[in-house]
């Protein structure tokens, strides 16, 4: 039998080259996170959020906020990456996700900045992890079945006694899916809604901050986002389902003036103090799930 260090010989650090790619992929996986993150910081006009120019509805935050959370958090997403690939049970990656928490909430005085992109780019890198150190390749398909065969059962067990944030509260009580409860399912919104608005607008030749914008808005239109549902109750989030179908019908970012009336539905949201933070958290894990399965490229300009 060969000897694998002759075919593989370790590098004077005394770490062999496989060992080196494989930590590197991880790592790079992680990091493709924060920077999905940051591409929907900076996207705008987009209905209600924070971004560079404004704060949408937000007193509490604004753009520099969500940097400090960005660099907080962004070991999580490197260290969550690594615990997929050892097939950690639920319970650990939970832990890594409380302590982000924490940090995030350190760095940003008490300001909840990014505590659903925790949970749901979390489970993502975890599931990615998985099948690296499988030697599978992350589309996709792949990430979400690694999602449901690796912690499908314990997302399911969590949606059974969880309850203690605004969106669950908000959700429970008007028959809404939490975020939990669409991971718990696969995140079908995220794998059926929002990764193939966005491949279909890349494949369409819009400009990335379009291509950004048209996902949003297909997100928002179907998304039982709670985070809607908790400022502005059952009415608000169908109003602004409402608004990002009709802005769609009518021909979403290819119709004439297509920035300015996403600026008139950004002005209305902040008028009714409306919020829809879960399509932001479902876009940046699209643009994430399209980064990674085409192997890291480049970030795209805002």
């Amino acid at each position: 039998m060969a000897d694998p260090h002759r075919l593989n010989p370790p590098s004077p650090s005394g770490i062999s080259p496989a060992t080196a790619h494989h930590t590197a992929r991880l790592q790079a996986i992680g990091r493709a996170a924060t920077v999905a993150l940051y591409d929907e910081l900076a996207l705008y006009p987009k209905p209600g959020l924070v971004s560079f120019i404004d704060t949408g509805s937000h007193a509490d935050m604004d753009a520099g906020t969500f940097l400090r959370s960005l660099f907080a958090l962004r070991h999580y997403f490197v260290r969550v990456t690594e615990a997929g690939a050892l097939r950690r049970p639920f319970a650990a990656l939970e832990q890594l996700g409380l302590a982000a928490e924490a940090r995030m909430l350190q760095a940003t005085g008490g300001v909840n900045t990014h505590r659903g992109a925790i949970f749901n780019l979390g489970m993502l890198c975890a599931a990615a992890g998985r099948l690296h150190a499988e030697g599978t390749a992350p589309t996709p398909a792949r990430l979400r079945a690694a999602l449901r065969d690796g912690w499908g059962e314990a997302l399911r067990r969590r949606c059974d006694h969880s309850g203690a944030s605004n969106g669950q509260r908000a959700a429970r009580q008007l028959g809404l899916r939490s975020a939990g409860d669409e991971a718990a399912r696969g995140m079908p919104v995220l794998f059926e809604v929002a990764v193939p608005a966005l491949q279909a607008a890349r494949a369409a030749g819009l400009a990335p901050r379009d291509a950004r914008l048209q996902t949003f808005f297909h997100t928002m239109a179907v998304l039982d986002d709670t985070n809607l549902a908790h400022r502005g109750g059952l009415a608000g989030l169908r109003d602004a389902q409402r608004l990002a179908r009709d802005y769609l019908a009518d021909g979403g970012v290819c119709q004439p003036g297509a920035i300015e009336r996403a600026e008139a539905i950004h002005r209305h949201f902040v008028t009714r103090r409306l919020s829809p933070g879960g399509s932001a958290d479902l876009l940046a894990a699209a643009g994430w799930v399209l980064r990674v399965s085409v192997g890291m490229g480049v970030r795209e300009a805002p």
